[in-house]
């Protein structure tokens, strides 16, 4: 059985909708997937029903972006109680000021003399999260002129946020940002997993961070990524090599998770 757990759909930046995804994944011999749309779990009911009449297994899930002075962290959500009110609000607000910044980054692309029609861009990206897919890096990279501070969740609030929804936190792709560091301090903060397996990670990568799960007593996670099309790893869903046995210690610590009555203290902020 091929599995992916880390997954995008048009309900953010992904190319295709939850049921075409799912028979893209039966076709390629995907047995359990999870949908992990950035800020949202707009697709993860559709992706289940779907995947339910095409024999895959879809585990909810969401992909929460970081802000650190470095750059970008991103920390995977799965098995999070997506129907809790205070989560879907949480992730309204943090849509909204992602709408809000993309408006600003158009502002300041007139300026530059860049013409960009911003109900344009909202067309293109299809009523799902408006992001770099839809203009340059050249521009709107973090030293771009027209870049805008997001609306910032800290990767340790991601943490707090994401157990409190009754999910497990998982650490995205490690080896983009390669900080050891990180990972020693969301360990402190409740980190429950690392993903060991994805396209960007060399075998050396693969074992570094396989040893340093077993170091702090982390879950293994892993997935491809996928976007669909020339899109982030460009690599189709579940062509990422993940080991079956990673599977029942994941079930077992979700089963002990349990979701917070109350919404977690968060404060977001810009700048």
């Amino acid at each position: 059985m091929r599995i992916d757990l880390h997954t995008h759909t048009t309900a953010s930046d992904g190319l295709l909708d939850a049921p075409a995804l799912i028979a893209e994944a039966s076709t390629r011999g995907v047995g359990l997937l999870a949908i992990s749309d950035h800020d949202t779990t707009a697709s993860v009911d559709a992706a289940i029903d779907a995947g339910r009449n095409a024999g895959v297994e879809v585990w909810p899930a969401v992909e929460l972006s970081c802000d650190v002075e470095a750059g970008e962290v991103h920390v995977l959500g799965y098995f999070v109680d997506h129907r809790l009110p205070w989560f879907q609000a949480l992730l309204d607000r943090l849509r909204a000021g992602r709408l809000h910044r993309a408006e600003r980054m158009v502002e300041r692309l007139a300026a530059l003399g860049a013409r960009v029609d911003f109900a344009h861009v909202a067309e293109l990206a299809g009523g799902g999260a408006i992001g770099r897919p839809q203009a340059f890096e050249r521009y709107i990279g973090r030293q771009g002129p027209a870049y805008v501070e997001r609306l910032k969740v800290a990767p340790a609030e991601a943490v707090t946020i994401l157990r409190a929804a009754g999910g497990l936190a998982v650490l995205a792709h490690p080896g983009w940002a390669r900080n050891d560091e990180l990972i020693s301090g969301l360990v402190a903060s409740g980190l429950d997993g690392i993903e060991v397996y994805y396209p960007d990670h060399t075998p050396s990568l693969v074992s570094h961070y396989a040893a340093l799960a077993r170091q702090h007593g982390l879950l293994v996670t892993g997935g491809t990524d996928f976007h669909g099309g020339d899109l982030a790893t460009r690599v189709v869903v579940g062509s990422q090599y993940v080991p079956e046995e990673i599977i029942p210690p994941l079930r077992e610590a979700a089963g002990k998770r349990r979701a917070s009555a109350e919404a977690p203290v968060v404060a977001l902020a810009v700048g």
